[in-house]
């Protein structure tokens, strides 16, 4: 199948034309009216530095439904001892710095380039774009950053530098955002981590389905605020 170039103005090929891998596009730019559209198409940005950006829509997609988060025991744990105290939109900036500083197995270099730093801290001031941090004290321990767009949060990278740090922030994160009536979070591809919480793949035209259905529900525009210490 064909790799397709963005034109200018704002419009993505059809998920289904994506290569088996999952990549669909290239080119375009990372506006946040751009990607606002790709995600409620089911599609994403991920490339390197250097590299022209590209657009995906991977089949399978691994999804996870909020009301069906699993806490591991040993998560539980954490969480009940509160080692962490879990807090929203505090510090998206230091959070986006951290996911792409942070080093990763088997990869060389970060797929979150500057560019992706400033678009997502552009989607941020918007309402869109998410963070969940984890603290021990005033250190910042770990956390996560994503999107949000209806019903749906689609999750893009988390860091740790303390042990258990965005697994709780994850697990806080994802009970608060099933209490506000997400009903889709959005893992993207499999890892083994987000399985164990409970995360699946699914086909995806299921995933678009699930989707479609999600988007009908109205965005839950930041910024968002978390309950005090006792959120973990």
């Amino acid at each position: 199948m064909p790799i397709y170039r963005l034109p200018r103005q704002i419009a993505f090929p059809a998920p289904s034309l994506a290569e088996p891998d999952g990549l669909l596009a290239v080119g375009g730019d990372l506006s946040a009216e751009r990607l606002l559209a790709a995600y409620a198409a089911g599609i994403f940005p991920w490339y390197s530095d250097g590299d022209p950006i590209l657009w995906w829509s991977p089949d399978p997609r691994m999804v996870l439904e909020p009301g069906r988060l699993h806490v591991p025991a040993s998560l539980r744990r954490t969480l009940r001892r509160g080692l962490y105290r879990v807090t929203a939109d505090r510090a998206f900036g230091r959070v986006i710095r951290r996911c792409a500083a942070k080093g990763r197995p088997g990869q060389d270099g970060t797929w979150i380039t500057s560019e992706m730093v400033s678009a997502y801290e552009r989607l941020h001031a918007l309402g869109y774009a998410h963070s969940f941090e984890a603290w021990a004290g005033e250190e910042l321990a770990g956390g996560l950053y994503g999107v949000s767009l209806g019903g749906a949060f689609f999750g893009e990278s988390m860091f740790a530098d303390r042990p258990d740090a965005s697994k709780s922030a994850f697990a806080v994160g994802v009970r608060w955002l099933a209490a506000r009536g997400i009903r889709l979070v959005d893992c993207q591809v499999r890892t083994e981590h987000l399985a164990r919480f409970g995360a699946e793949e699914v086909p995806r035209t299921e995933f678009l389905d699930r989707l479609a259905g999600a988007l009908v529900s109205p965005t839950l525009r930041g910024p968002w605020e978390l309950p005090g210490p006792a959120a973990g």
